[in-house]
């Protein structure tokens, strides 16, 4: 099934809980929070009350980065980027019982996060986002497509999520490279109407 993420983010309107909940109205089921340069205490706090709206819709939560807030809030699960905890070390500190997923950029990352025992990958970036600094090479559409078929070479069936300034325009062709899924921001917030655009782009498959 083609998952729809959404990524935390704020806009001069729009604050990070107020946005997380325009997802979930717009029928989205998985909430990545997202406060880069956020303290402990504000990620703390936004996270209990994120995870509230998400267990109010049934969505999974999960938070970047900080695998000790992820614990100490009993949210689902924690994205840990390339330079955040080895997975396998965040997996002995949380368990069996949380989600852990990983970000790629290349298919070596992707050869990592799956020995390591990373349940879903964030690949990216597809084209260039303003809601993430430092960003590693463009993948486009042929970087996901080789990607894919490696994947598929080596019997690897981690579900791989694109990443990076994607639109819903993006999502016919995103799809016909195998990915399973793709994690959105800028596209959602930024829109007219957050909600309505988050309804179709969880919707897409089965309006189009």
């Amino acid at each position: 099934m083609f998952q729809v993420q959404f990524i935390s983010h704020t806009t001069p309107e729009i604050g990070y809980l107020e946005g997380i909940e325009m997802a979930l109205k717009g029928g989205c089921r998985w909430i990545q929070l997202r406060m880069k340069g956020a303290d402990n205490e504000s990620l703390r706090l936004n996270s209990l009350a994120a995870k509230e709206l998400c267990r109010a819709y049934g969505a999974t939560f999960v938070i970047d980065d900080n695998v000790q807030i992820a614990k100490e809030t009993g949210c689902d699960g924690v994205h840990l980027g390339k330079n955040d905890m080895p997975i396998a070390q965040a997996r002995e500190y949380l368990g069996n019982g949380f989600i852990i997923g990983g970000t790629a950029n290349t298919f070596e990352d992707i050869l990592r996060i799956y020995r390591e025992g990373g349940d879903y990958i964030g690949c990216g970036p597809f084209r260039y986002t303003t809601t993430k600094s430092n960003l590693c090479p463009l993948l486009g559409l042929e970087g996901y497509a080789a990607i894919v078929n490696k994947m598929r070479e080596q019997g690897i069936s981690v579900p791989l999520i694109a990443i990076g300034g994607i639109t819903e325009a993006d999502i016919p062709e995103l799809t016909a490279t195998g990915i399973d899924g793709i994690a959105v921001s800028g596209s959602v917030l930024n829109a007219h109407d957050p909600v309505a655009q988050m309804s179709r782009l969880v919707n897409y498959n089965s309006i189009k």
